[in-house]
């Protein structure tokens, strides 16, 4: 089927049954050991998102056909795998937001009050040229999402019901982590590095992760591809990057710019000791389950596409 817009031909990916999935996958070579499984496969979890995971399988970007002995299991061990790391992320991602919201909303309330009324004021916030705006949309995002959110909350109800306001420890229980992530943003630099200061890192730096933070939370809540995501934020070079000699092209560092590496380095700054441990031995095991799963491709190109060094474990002792 061919739609022309404006002068030119566009291809439409039209419906395809199972068979028919099943059959290209054939066609471009690869093998199927056990049909009745994976047409069950296909069918509970989406034929366009497992095959996001077939360019690892590929000969090349230019040919499109698989390599040489390559079988669904495998492909599908891939898809398994980042399934699993992608659990493992978002419940420390959980962690991290539930430890902002927290000391977020304590320094706002412990500085202006814990009304509505108080801490939302215009003039809690940056006074910066440029910055009005934002503050005053960001301020109507809030109370937006209190006005929609706030009734459906146990703790936000009962505070509605018997004291007619929320204060703004419960407040952060219904906002989401893209608004919380944007409140930093527009704090005065005298809370901004009050917050900082509890994390060791600069205001600077704590300005960049939070947007990565809550793109890689948004796509582990959707069940979106996770291994080879790459971010528009790019983060600074880091001590750790020195450390594990991450290696160098064109003096930028390969791994942990953009790429779930980076997200990891984050982590490290933003988990406790024995959490981002914990974090880092679940990461290593469900690495070493894929390794014992592959045989077509080396465990190695499935970490260089995730921007993960070898030593990633490493960072655990630094």
């Amino acid at each position: 089927m061919i739609y022309l817009i404006i002068g030119e031909a566009v291809a439409v990916k039209v419906f395809k049954t199972i068979e028919e999935q099943i059959q290209i996958l054939q066609n471009k070579g690869m093998i199927i050991e056990d049909y009745d499984l994976t047409s069950d496969i296909l069918i509970r979890e989406n034929y366009f998102f497992i095959s996001g995971y077939r360019h690892l399988f590929l000969k090349s970007p230019r040919d499109k056909s698989f390599i040489e002995g390559t079988t669904f299991r495998e492909l599908y061990a891939v898809f398994n795998f980042d399934r699993q790391i992608r659990n493992i992320i978002f419940k420390n991602l959980l962690i991290v937001e539930n430890n902002m919201k927290s000391i977020f909303s304590y320094q706002l309330s412990k500085k202006y009050g814990y009304r509505e009324s108080d801490y939302l004021k215009v003039s809690n916030f940056s006074s910066e040229s440029g910055k009005s705006r934002q503050v005053n949309d960001l301020l109507k995002k809030m109370k937006r999402q209190i006005r929609v959110n706030g009734g459906q909350h146990t703790a936000t109800s009962h505070y509605i019901s018997n004291y007619g306001y929320i204060p703004m420890w419960v407040v952060v229980k219904v906002l989401s982590f893209g608004i919380v992530s944007e409140l930093y943003t527009i704090m005065k630099k005298v809370d901004q590095e009050a917050i900082s200061s509890i994390y060791k890192i600069s205001v600077e730096n704590l300005v960049v992760y939070m947007p990565i933070l809550a793109n890689f939370r948004n796509l582990c809540a959707h069940e979106d591809i996770l291994y080879n995501h790459k971010t528009q934020r790019v983060i600074d070079d880091t001590k750790y990057h020195h450390a594990l000699n991450i290696p160098l092209m064109d003096g930028e560092y390969i791994y942990g710019k953009n790429d779930l590496f980076a997200l990891i380095i984050i982590l490290k700054q933003l988990l406790r000791y024995d959490e981002f441990r914990l974090f880092t031995n679940e990461i290593s095991y469900e690495i070493n389950i894929l390794a014992g799963k592959l045989n077509i491709i080396p465990i190695g190109k499935v970490l260089d596409a995730m921007g993960i060094p070898k030593n990633f474990k490493e960072l655990s002792n630094l």
